[in-house]
Order: structure tokens, then C-alpha cells, then sequence
């Protein structure tokens, strides 16, 4: 099936009945035909959320058409709601600093096809990951910070981001904390990877705030970037065994390996439409 003729719906409301059997008999009513369909009901919040993909290439009316349809029905029911149809690949820009190993993965990932995006650009605060780009062929952008020209190079990166269209920012260890400012243009478009399964050890150098606290479990955390540090909406988390013999070097390495997979999943699932974000959470459908 060609994915140019791929929708995805997503929409999130205060939960009750008769909402599967709107969006569905919207659907049909312009001759959509719905491929998959996944839903959750919240009791604690009394929310709904579902995730339809649906073919297009039968309607029997236009898009404009369908669209009105579901907002007549996202109006009646107060959703949230969001279509993303396969013919709009989303831009993508990686930021990242000295640290290349979320950088490589998500490159080789892009490269063997598993990332529906456009990488559209690398951008760095230092010149290393220059030879990156270069061999993945991506155009790269270096803008140094400092603590007096951070408001200056934000800007800057603003303007690459508009100029380029970007959809999506990546912080693949980009070592630097975001102003609230940047973070308000991108509400739910940046994705960060955090070296620790959060909420454990915030912050700076969590491998020794780990290893000095004796863990026995060492993980990473991908998360929408807010302007509170390390408290966005999680997308993805994973872990792995440590012990007592494990060196802070020793759980470094362990949780570079987690901080890759973690980091290409949340991006994967964001770029397939399959997150929703409520109350600084995530539904993630599967």
C-alpha cells in the first residue's frame, strides 16, 4: 500500500460514550477505510485517547471534506485532535555536542530506513561532529554557546529551525539547558534523551550519582523538553543490570547502549504519530 495515502488520526477527550462509533461512521461516511485502530480510557483522569490509520484512497469525497467532518465531530465530543497524512514527511534537526553515540545511531537508523524523516540538518555548540555530518552527508551547523552569547546562538538556531522547517528537534546529548523561551516555539517538539531512568538522579553526571548511590539498575529516559529540567512527558525508558563491580566507566558504557535504543524509539514513535501528551504524560500507542 503506498504510505501518500496513509492517515493517522489521533485525538484525546473527556471519556464517555458514543466516541469510537463518531470518528468511525465519520470515516466511512467519506469512504475511508480504517486499517488499525487502538484506543485507551483513563479512569483516574476520565479521558479517551485513540490512534485510527486509515487508507484514503478510496474516499468518496476530498480531504477538505473529511477534515470538516472530524472537527464537527471533535467539537461535538472537546477533543484534541490531530491528522497526519503519509505524504508529510516530517523534518528533522539533531542537536548534539562532543558525545556521538545517540548522534551515529540515529544516523545509521535514518540511513537503513527504520526513521520516517527527513534528517534535515546537524547542528552542534562545538565543531567535532562536523565529520559526522559530513560522512552521513547531512549539512551541519556549528554554533558555539557561552553564558554570554547563549541568547545570541539561540537565536541563530531559531532561525536555521524556521528556514528549514524543522518539525522535530532531537537532543542527541546536546549538553546544553534550553531557555523557556526556545522551548515555548517548540511545545511538544523537542525530544531529549536523559542518561538516568528518571525521576532518579536529575541533572548532571547521573552515572555517578548512581554509582555512588549502589544501584543495581542503571536506565536512560527519552522525554518532551519543558522548560522544567528533566520533567517532560516520557516517552520511553529502558534499563540494564549493574552490580557492585561496575566502575562509574564501566556503568557509562552499559548506558550508552540504553541511551541509543531509548532515544531512536521515542523519536520513531513520535514520528509515526503514535504519542499523545496529557497532565505531563504520554500515551504511547503500540
Amino acid at each position: 500500500m503506498v504510505s501518500e495515502q496513509i492517515a493517522t488520526l489521533l485525538v484525546g477527550c473527556p471519556d464517555r460514550k458514543g466516541i469510537v462509533a463518531a470518528l468511525a461512521q465519520v470515516l466511512y461516511g467519506h469512504g475511508a477505510n480504517i486499517l488499525d485502530s487502538d484506543q485507551h480510557s483513563d479512569p483516574v483522569a476520565a479521558m479517551f485517547f485513540q490512534r485510527i490509520r486509515f487508507d484514503l484512497s478510496s474516499l468518496n469525497t476530498d480531504r477538505v471534506s473529511l477534515e470538516q467532518g472530524i472537527r464537527e465531530v471533535a467539537e461535538r465530543f472537546k477533543m484534541d485532535w490531530r491528522l497526519a497524512y503519509g505524504h508529510q514527511v516530517k523534518k528533522v534537526a539533531i542537536w548534539v555536542s562532543k558525545l556521538e553515540h545517540c548522534l551515529y545511531d540515529l544516523l545509521v537508523r535514518y540511513r537503513a530506513g527504520e526513521l520516517p524523516c527527513d534528517v534535515s540538518m546537524i547542528l552542534s555548540n562545538h565543531a567535532d561532529a562536523a565529520k559526522v555530518a559530513s560522512h552521513f552527508d547531512v549539512p551541519f551547523h556549528h554554533i558555539p554557546v557561552t553564558a554570554e552569547t547563549k541568547a545570541a546562538a539561540e537565536a541563530k538556531a531559531v532561525e536555521l529551525m524556521t528556514a528549514g522547517k524543522i518539525d522535530l528537534i532531537v537532543l542527541a546529548r546536546y549538553m546544553q539547558i534550553l531557555s523557556p523561551d526556545l522551548v515555548a516555539k517548540y511545545p511538544g517538539r523537542i525530544i531529549n534523551i536523559h542518561h538516568s531512568f528518571l525521576p532518579a538522579f536529575v541533572g548532571a553526571n547521573p552515572y555517578r550519582q548512581a554509582f555512588e548511590r549502589g544501584v543495581k539498575l542503571i536506565g536512560a529516559t527519552s522525554h518532551y523538553v519543558t522548560s522544567e529540567l528533566d520533567q517532560g512527558p516520557v516517552i520511553e525508558q529502558s534499563t540494564v543490570p549493574c552490580t557492585h563491580r561496575d566502575s562509574v566507566e564501566d556503568l557509562v558504557r552499559k548506558g550508552r547502549d540504553v541511551e541509543k535504543r531509548v532515544l531512536a524509539a521515542a523519536v520513531r514513535w513520535h514520528l509515526e504519530d503514535r504519542v499523545l501528551v496529557y497532565a505531563n504524560k504520554t500515551v504511547v500507542f503500540s
